[in-house]
């Protein structure tokens, strides 16, 4: 078994608590079905959001999902990078597993598939 990182990133238009939390739980799922990962299987979530998204905490979405609350969450802000992508939600889920590296399915939405635009075009093949 290895504990292998899978990445995600996602938008939202606004500063506000509803989007910033809907936005969380959408990215999430996701990795959890591009993955087919169980949450006893997690070894800790790390959370990122861009500087000016302060009006809550991400990890708040993922703690009313059924099996989450056991797991780890640690929120933070991105480094403020000149001319980085602006109201970015950031996940890296540290999954216990048996999958190879290149078996992982990274997830970016929205505004944030030009991060990483080898793998949006990688999974959308």
């Amino acid at each position: 078994m290895y504990v292998r990182g899978i990445r995600g990133a996602t938008t939202v238009e606004n500063n506000e608590e509803g989007p910033i939390l809907s936005s969380t739980l959408e990215l999430l799922d996701n990795i959890v079905q591009e993955n087919s990962v169980n949450p006893a299987d997690i070894s800790s979530v790390f959370i990122t959001v861009t500087k000016e998204l302060t009006a809550t905490f991400p990890a708040r979405a993922i703690r009313q999902m059924d099996g989450w609350d056991l797991v780890p969450l640690m929120c933070s802000i991105e480094i403020d990078v000149d001319n980085s992508l602006p109201n970015c939600i950031r996940l890296m889920v540290l999954v216990n597993t048996e999958k190879k590296q290149d078996e992982i399915r990274h997830v970016y939405l929205k505004g944030a598939k030009v991060l990483r635009p080898d793998i949006v075009k990688l999974t959308n093949s």
